[in-house]
């Protein structure tokens, strides 16, 4: 009979106490589909969000698929995603990713976490948002700046690189639950368990949560 670490039982214990409270949890970035996601992901690179699906909508009217985006005016493309910030270098990748998947991949979005990280300026973490939400995949975990503060908060992990926190989640989270168990602490860091006031008298994981790093805690 397998033995279950202490770490996996913890992980185990925040996954169902996670898909209790938030069971409605998906990816918040607007898409129609997978190219969609994948140039939204890449704009919400120090971007909230909220702003880059107030910024899509007009981009993909104009360019909503892989060979259009490929072909369209740089500074047209620089326009309308100016508000999200480092825009210039996010309409080159978004613009050579794009000629990418029209040159290499017929211009539909690969599911290959090997393919995809090839891309301009995609890397794991857009990949497995990608990957999972529109393929079903459980590839890795998403480990943006959300998943990097409640790891270490919740003692998932002691590191600050997303690609050896995203290790320590894999190996400590059950597979089938990579996908939802990022999209849910995600959103309890946006609802409860915020950066500089977590409401810990609120919060549903306040009973397995060793407070890391919480003023008082």
């Amino acid at each position: 009979m397998a033995v279950t670490s202490p770490e996996k039982k913890h992980a185990s214990a925040i996954a169902r106490a996670l898909r209790k409270g938030y069971p409605e949890a998906h990816c918040a970035l607007r898409h129609a589909d997978p190219f969609q996601l994948l140039v939204a992901t890449i704009l919400s690179a120090q971007c909230t969000d909220e702003r880059v699906n107030l910024v899509t909508p007009a981009l993909f009217a104009r360019f909503p698929d892989a060979p259009s985006m490929a072909a369209a005016p740089r500074p047209e493309i620089e326009r309308l995603i100016q508000s999200t910030g480092f825009f210039r270098n996010k309409a080159k990748n978004i613009q050579s990713a794009s000629d990418t998947l029209v040159q290499r991949h017929g211009g539909r979005v690969p599911q290959r976490m090997d393919d995809l990280v090839r891309l301009p300026g995609v890397g794991r973490k857009t990949a497995n948002v990608v990957l999972g939400t529109c393929f079903g995949l459980a590839t890795g975990v998403v480990v943006d700046t959300h998943v990097i503060r409640l790891s270490r908060r919740l003692g998932m992990t002691e590191h600050r690189d997303p690609g050896k926190i995203e290790r320590d989640l894999m190996g400590q989270v059950n597979r089938k639950e990579w996908i939802d168990f990022a999209h849910r602490l995600v959103l309890h860091g946006r609802r409860v368990c915020k950066a500089r006031k977590p409401q810990c008298d609120a919060c549903p994981l306040a009973p397995l949560c060793p407070r890391i790093g919480v003023v008082g805690g």
